[in-house]
Protein backbone atom coordinates (compact mmCIF):
# COMPACT_ATOMS: atom_id res chain seq x y z
CA UNK A 1 0.00 0.00 0.00
CA UNK A 2 1.11 3.37 -0.75
CA UNK A 3 1.05 6.34 1.76
CA UNK A 4 -0.08 10.28 0.92
CA UNK A 5 0.41 13.04 2.62
CA UNK A 6 -0.80 16.47 3.03
CA UNK A 7 -0.60 19.31 5.33
CA UNK A 8 -3.03 22.40 5.07
CA UNK A 9 -3.70 25.36 7.42
CA UNK A 10 -5.73 28.64 7.01
CA UNK A 11 -3.71 31.73 6.34
CA UNK A 12 -6.48 34.30 7.10
CA UNK A 13 -10.16 34.18 5.71
CA UNK A 14 -9.16 34.54 2.03
CA UNK A 15 -7.03 31.43 1.57
CA UNK A 16 -5.01 28.70 2.70
CA UNK A 17 -2.01 26.71 1.84
CA UNK A 18 -1.68 23.07 1.14
CA UNK A 19 2.00 21.37 1.55
CA UNK A 20 2.80 18.05 0.20
CA UNK A 21 7.34 16.96 0.12
CA UNK A 22 8.55 20.22 -0.97
CA UNK A 23 5.44 21.64 -3.58
CA UNK A 24 2.73 24.42 -1.73
CA UNK A 25 -0.29 25.37 -3.31
CA UNK A 26 -2.35 28.46 -2.58
CA UNK A 27 -5.86 27.27 -1.93
CA UNK A 28 -9.46 29.52 -2.48
CA UNK A 29 -11.10 28.91 0.79
CA UNK A 30 -12.28 32.63 0.52
CA UNK A 31 -16.25 33.01 0.72
CA UNK A 32 -16.34 35.43 -1.99
CA UNK A 33 -13.74 33.33 -4.10
CA UNK A 34 -10.38 34.54 -5.37
CA UNK A 35 -8.69 34.69 -8.71
CA UNK A 36 -5.49 33.61 -7.84
CA UNK A 37 -6.58 30.11 -6.67
CA UNK A 38 -8.10 27.33 -7.05
CA UNK A 39 -10.91 26.04 -5.19
CA UNK A 40 -11.37 22.59 -4.14
CA UNK A 41 -13.65 21.26 -6.58
CA UNK A 42 -11.09 23.07 -9.80
CA UNK A 43 -8.41 21.23 -7.13
CA UNK A 44 -10.17 18.40 -7.77
CA UNK A 45 -10.12 18.92 -11.24
CA UNK A 46 -6.64 19.15 -11.32
CA UNK A 47 -6.19 16.11 -9.28
CA UNK A 48 -7.88 14.07 -12.80
CA UNK A 49 -6.24 15.81 -14.88
CA UNK A 50 -2.51 14.95 -13.44
CA UNK A 51 -3.67 11.52 -13.20
CA UNK A 52 -4.28 11.28 -17.08
CA UNK A 53 -1.28 13.13 -17.81
CA UNK A 54 1.01 10.59 -15.41
CA UNK A 55 -0.86 8.11 -16.72
CA UNK A 56 0.25 8.76 -20.15
CA UNK A 57 3.55 9.22 -19.34
CA UNK A 58 3.65 5.88 -17.46
CA UNK A 59 1.86 4.13 -20.51
CA UNK A 60 3.47 5.74 -23.24
CA UNK A 61 7.21 3.51 -23.38
CA UNK A 62 5.27 0.64 -22.56
CA UNK A 63 3.18 0.85 -25.95
CA UNK A 64 6.06 2.02 -27.37
CA UNK A 65 3.53 5.15 -28.40
CA UNK A 66 4.83 8.70 -30.10
CA UNK A 67 3.24 11.58 -28.70
CA UNK A 68 3.86 15.45 -29.48
CA UNK A 69 1.82 17.18 -26.53
CA UNK A 70 -1.39 16.00 -24.45
CA UNK A 71 -4.01 18.62 -23.36
CA UNK A 72 -6.52 17.47 -20.96
CA UNK A 73 -9.65 19.74 -20.47
CA UNK A 74 -12.34 19.31 -17.51
CA UNK A 75 -15.67 20.19 -16.62
CA UNK A 76 -17.54 19.23 -13.37
CA UNK A 77 -21.29 20.01 -12.83
CA UNK A 78 -22.34 20.46 -8.87
CA UNK A 79 -26.09 20.50 -7.28
CA UNK A 80 -26.81 22.63 -5.03
CA UNK A 81 -28.69 20.52 -2.62
CA UNK A 82 -27.31 18.50 -1.11
CA UNK A 83 -24.04 19.95 -2.50
CA UNK A 84 -21.82 17.16 -4.62
CA UNK A 85 -20.42 16.92 -7.95
CA UNK A 86 -23.12 14.98 -10.40
CA UNK A 87 -21.12 15.01 -13.49
CA UNK A 88 -17.31 15.26 -14.92
CA UNK A 89 -16.81 15.28 -18.60
CA UNK A 90 -13.24 15.31 -19.58
CA UNK A 91 -11.59 15.82 -22.90
CA UNK A 92 -7.87 14.97 -24.02
CA UNK A 93 -6.29 15.82 -27.08
CA UNK A 94 -3.54 13.83 -27.82
CA UNK A 95 -0.66 15.43 -31.06
CA UNK A 96 0.33 12.26 -32.34
CA UNK A 97 0.25 10.53 -35.56
CA UNK A 98 -0.47 7.16 -33.96
CA UNK A 99 -3.72 5.44 -35.63
CA UNK A 100 -7.26 5.34 -33.66
CA UNK A 101 -6.93 1.92 -32.83
CA UNK A 102 -3.59 2.70 -30.64
CA UNK A 103 -4.99 6.08 -29.44
CA UNK A 104 -8.52 4.21 -28.13
CA UNK A 105 -5.77 1.22 -26.81
CA UNK A 106 -3.95 4.81 -25.24
CA UNK A 107 -7.58 6.33 -23.93
CA UNK A 108 -8.51 2.84 -22.16
CA UNK A 109 -5.39 2.12 -20.55
CA UNK A 110 -5.70 5.69 -18.95
CA UNK A 111 -8.41 5.30 -17.39
CA UNK A 112 -8.21 1.62 -16.12
CA UNK A 113 -4.97 2.35 -14.39
CA UNK A 114 -5.68 5.61 -13.33
CA UNK A 115 -6.00 5.85 -9.34
CA UNK A 116 -7.78 9.35 -9.14
CA UNK A 117 -9.57 8.58 -12.53
CA UNK A 118 -10.41 5.46 -11.25
CA UNK A 119 -11.76 6.79 -7.42
CA UNK A 120 -13.54 9.54 -8.55
CA UNK A 121 -15.79 7.26 -11.42
CA UNK A 122 -16.94 5.25 -8.54
CA UNK A 123 -18.83 8.15 -6.83
CA UNK A 124 -19.51 10.35 -10.18
CA UNK A 125 -20.32 9.51 -13.80
CA UNK A 126 -16.79 10.26 -15.48
CA UNK A 127 -17.74 11.05 -19.53
CA UNK A 128 -15.39 12.08 -22.43
CA UNK A 129 -13.43 11.30 -24.67
CA UNK A 130 -9.41 11.11 -26.45
CA UNK A 131 -8.98 12.79 -29.54
CA UNK A 132 -6.32 13.91 -32.23
CA UNK A 133 -5.44 17.33 -32.03
CA UNK A 134 -6.45 18.77 -35.47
Amino acid sequence: MMEYRVHARRIDAHGSLARAKAAEVVLDTDLAGRQDAMNPVELLLSALAACMLKGIERVTPMLQFQIDGVEVTLEALRQDAPPKLVAIRYEIVVDSAETEQRLDLLHRNILKYGTISNTLSAAVPLEGHLRRKR
